[in-house]
């Protein structure tokens, strides 16, 4: 599961976590409330998190290879 691979890295390995879901958004995916508290809680200690807002990459360059055809 989600929480047992989080914690065996737990403070021994560095993990990255890509989503597309907003982090708030995750406890509706986990559906469990306390594992999703546990998971994000050992993911957000001593981590560091970036967001990234604007258009997708894949959207933009679509629209502009459309252009040229």
């Amino acid at each position: 599961s989600l929480l047992e691979l989080i914690e065996d890295r737990n403070q021994k390995r560095s993990t990255i976590v890509k989503s597309q879901i907003p982090v708030k958004e995750w406890y509706d995916i986990i559906g469990e409330k306390t594992i999703a508290d546990a998971v994000l809680d050992r993911i957000v200690h001593h981590s560091i998190r970036v967001e990234l807002f604007g258009e997708s990459m894949r959207r933009r360059n679509s629209k502009i290879e459309n252009v040229f055809l």
